[in-house]
């Protein structure tokens, strides 16, 4: 398990908790964005970038938000299942399913989220004490337009040197996502006080509340593990 190995780390001295928010408090709009719906609806974005334990907390409290589900993309169904993910040869990464409501929070502002306090999107095959290409940053679309928007975002931080280092997060067609096991589903919330969740995941949700407070939302969006 993710906390075994984080407190193991931790003693030998070899961890640093991963957050790009100093580099990210002016993170710009992007300057293509899909508008704002009209009427309230439902649309789908998978991201992965490290642990979906925190992907999933910071994407639940984020406004407009109605749904997470941990899972994995990116690789071969046979070996969607952790024990095999987690040994990083399966191609898959892991990801979440989010479900939100256009009319309240567009595609181009949940990337925003996902750039600025969800992980750091600089980093190759690896977020704070997790390495592999499991966590590694890719945002899989589901349209032409989540495409566009992507790209063209990805594009505007790089212009504007944001980041320290330039983006590595992938932007590639989503083939299918797989749920992950029940355990792994809502983890944060769950175990609020393991090792990895504080150090890790919960300084993601303090940035959240502080960087974005028009799309803070306090309660966290309870999960139905079902598709």
């Amino acid at each position: 398990m993710k906390a075994r190995r984080f407190v193991t780390l931790l003693a030998l001295g070899g961890l640093t908790a991963c957050s790009a928010m100093a580099s990210t408090a002016n993170l710009p709009d992007p300057a293509y964005d899909a508008p704002k719906a009209a009427t309230p609806s439902t649309e789908t974005a998978v991201l992965a970038g490290g642990c979906f334990w925190g992907m999933q907390a910071v994407s639940e409290h984020v406004r407009g938000v109605t749904q997470v589900w941990a899972g994995y993309s990116g690789g071969h169904a046979q070996n969607a299942h952790y024990e095999d993910v987690s040994v990083g040869n399966t191609g898959h990464a892991e990801s979440i399913k989010v479900q939100f409501d256009p009319s309240v929070i567009s595609y181009g502002q949940l990337l925003r989220v996902y750039f600025a306090v969800a992980h750091d999107p600089t980093e190759i095959d690896r977020q704070g004490p997790d390495r592999g290409t499991q966590y590694r940053s890719e945002i899989f679309y589901t349209s032409p337009q989540q495409e566009q928007i992507a790209t063209s975002y990805i594009a505007q931080l790089n212009a504007a040197k944001v980041f320290d280092s330039a983006i590595a997060t992938m932007v590639k067609p989503l083939k299918a996502f797989y749920l992950a096991e029940p355990y792994h589903q809502d983890y944060a919330r769950i175990h609020p006080h393991d090792p990895y969740i504080v150090i890790n995941d919960a300084p993601k949700l303090a940035n959240l509340k502080q960087l974005f407070p028009a799309l803070y939302q306090p309660e966290q969006t309870i999960v139905e593990v079902k598709l």
